[in-house]
């Protein structure tokens, strides 16, 4: 199994870029890796001759009381989980960021300041800025984003279709653990107690789903079905949404996005379902 280069300035990048010939597969990531961003490296392996992982925990897409400090940062043990990639591009923010006054990209109000991006105020804005850097830096042919993060891959795929940008953007189901809990890079956070807490997000998105494939469609019924299962939690939102982020009504098979964000303990938790 072949050992990742590690690229650590852009210059670096560029001249290893310059060698590859063929298709390349890119898997852009903020690191502490877990099994689902070693699914998104294999989807890629599997479809490119090569495979780039970026690991960047970008400053700018976090707001001033949210976690950047204390953000798992494992580049040793993230290049030890990654073997079989070709490369590993793992800069610091100077290279990044030339300057505290750059170019910024704002997302459609409809789709980037609802949810995610209502709680967290510019969020999406700096996702989008380092995306397109790394696109820019990188020339992929496919870029790969999991599911897990529904508003963040919907917000990539609206970019790189408005700005005419020469790749594909694959989408990978989520992962999770052996009790249902999708992973995240945030799940260390929990206490075992939390933990327990955390499964009913999962758990309440199957009760749903079991409704809704038992033929129920109202989505006001849904709802309070879905808030009455999580009473007590601290429930940010609970949202019923097309592909577009547009808040639906009634289930629409195949075009459909159910959305639960809820704070548990100090770590707010993300899932949904694509029904």
């Amino acid at each position: 199994m072949k050992t990742p280069v590690i690229l650590k300035t852009i210059e670096e990048l560029k001249e290893w870029r310059r060698g590859i010939n063929a298709p390349l597969g890119f898997v852009p990531t903020m690191g502490a890796l877990h099994a689902g961003h070693l699914s998104l490296l294999k989807a890629s392996m599997a479809q490119n001759p090569h495979t780039l992982l970026s690991i960047f925990v970008n400053p700018t897409q976090f707001g001033a009381n949210e976690d950047f400090g204390k953000y798992p940062r494992t580049l040793q043990a993230d290049i030890a989980l990654a073997q079989g990639v070709d490369a590993i591009f793992a800069p610091e923010s100077k290279e990044m960021y030339k300057s505290d006054d750059e170019i910024t990209l704002n997302p459609p109000k409809l789709m980037g300041y609802v949810y995610e991006g209502a709680i967290r105020k510019g969020h999406f804005d700096g996702v989008l800025q380092v995306v397109l850097k790394l696109f820019n830096l990188t020339s992929p042919t496919r870029a790969y984003f999991g599911q897990k993060d529904a508003q963040q891959l919907l917000l990539v795929q609206k970019m790189v279709k408005d700005f005419f940008l020469p790749l594909e953007i694959v989408p990978c189901p989520i992962i999770r653990d052996d009790d249902g809990l999708a992973l995240s890079s945030r799940n260390i956070y929990l206490s075992k107690e939390e933990r327990q807490i955390a499964l009913k997000i999962p758990q309440t998105l199957q009760k749903i789903a079991r409704l809704i494939n038992e033929g129920e469609r109202e989505v006001g019924k849904l709802y309070e079905f879905g808030m009455r299962e999580l009473e007590g939690m601290n429930v940010d939102y609970l949202a019923f949404c097309n592909h577009t982020l547009e808040p639906l009504e009634q289930i629409i098979p195949t075009q459909t996005l159910i959305l639960l964000t809820c704070k548990v303990g100090n770590t707010r938790l993300l899932d949904n379902l694509w029904i």
